[in-house]
């Protein structure tokens, strides 16, 4: 899968908290601030955790066990999802989370598969991503370069289809923590695509991203950071999220673009007005030498340019020059003018 311009991923994580229909105005809303492509996250309980394995510090109030099997949404309705993420002209992604998950998102029919961060030393489930042949997103939030090396041998031992993302499991991440000196690392590194997984409450980090080439940017979205669940507090809402297209598609236009700064022609109109000339600060007679009590430099930029204000000291008028006036090369009797 080629990046032909900056993607975009709007993640939905669990911001639906296994709510179908917030589900799907999650894809619409995401949709509408331009996104390419809106990612949910698929669970499978009893595939991935025991049932008292330990959740993290910021989730509490159920078991992350628990918390999975009731959020979880069927292969069928995935399937919608996927169909209504279709109908809104955006890519239908999701992380897996176990190889049983890799299996339903096969059935379901999606064109590429992430790897979340915690997954990287999950060999066997990296395998089976890759052997699909399609493009893997590698997240690497707590992993060291060891273990990213290792990933990516197991990845490209069946496929070379792989954008390596930066990413800081910190929710939220604060800026001293994004790392963008590992995107310059992974893309000389790797040789490959890079991203950005972006944990930070603000799109500065993207926009800084997408200045060092960055292919996919990923952002936690939501519709109110009041919304239940762990990631709606780290989210942006759709008018951030708005912006912060609007941001990469303006930079990513002055990126493609490169300004000539030797083709000046569109601006003769306002060079002659707000560049200066020399004029005359008093009458000159025909004939009279010109000394620097004659001259001085104002505006419009119509005239003898300034860079001859030395030239034309002690040369002689050609002919009569009245006060305030612009003076032109042919005001003065002279051979040649230096360039």
């Amino acid at each position: 899968m080629k990046f032909n311009k900056i993607y975009i991923i709007a993640e939905i994580g669990s911001c639906h908290d296994g709510s179908f229909g917030n589900a799907k105005n999650l894809i619409k809303a995401a949709a509408n601030c331009g996104v390419d492509a809106v990612k949910f996250q698929t669970h499978i309980a009893e595939a991935e955790t025991l049932p008292d394995a330990p959740s993290p510090s910021y989730f509490k109030g159920e078991s992350r066990f628990e918390y999975f099997k009731r959020t979880a949404f069927s292969q069928e309705q995935l399937k919608k999802l996927k169909s209504c993420c279709e109908e809104c002209g955006v890519e239908f992604i999701s992380s897996a989370f176990s190889e049983e998950a890799v299996d339903v998102l096969e059935k379901v029919g999606v064109r590429l598969h992430k790897v979340p961060s915690g997954e990287v030393t999950n060999l066997p489930l990296l395998t089976k991503m890759a052997k699909t042949g399609k493009t893997i997103l590698l997240s690497s939030g707590m992993s060291d370069y060891k273990e990213i090396d290792q990933a990516i041998d197991v990845i490209r031992s069946h496929n070379e289809n792989l954008v390596v993302m930066q990413c800081t499991s910190a929710y939220p991440c604060e800026y001293e923590r994004i790392g963008l000196n590992v995107l310059k690392e992974f893309k000389n590194r790797f040789n490959v695509d890079i991203g950005l997984s972006d944990h930070t409450l603000t799109a500065y980090s993207s926009y800084a991203a997408v200045m060092m080439d960055a292919k996919v940017i990923e952002k936690h979205f939501t519709l109110s950071r009041l919304m239940y669940g762990s990631d709606a507090k780290n989210s942006l809402e759709p008018d951030e999220f708005r912006d912060l297209v609007t941001g990469i598609r303006a930079i990513e236009t002055m990126l493609a673009n490169n300004v000539d700064k030797d083709n000046i022609s569109a601006f003769k109109d306002m060079k002659e007005i707000f560049q200066k000339s020399i004029v005359s600060s008093k009458p000159i007679n025909k004939g009279e030498t010109i000394t620097k009590y004659h001259i001085g430099i104002k505006k419009p930029g119509t005239g003898l340019e300034p860079k001859y204000y030395t030239e034309i000291i002690g040369k002689k008028a050609s002919k009569d020059i009245s006060e305030n006036q612009v003076i032109r090369k042919e005001d003065i009797s002279w051979e040649v003018i230096k360039k």
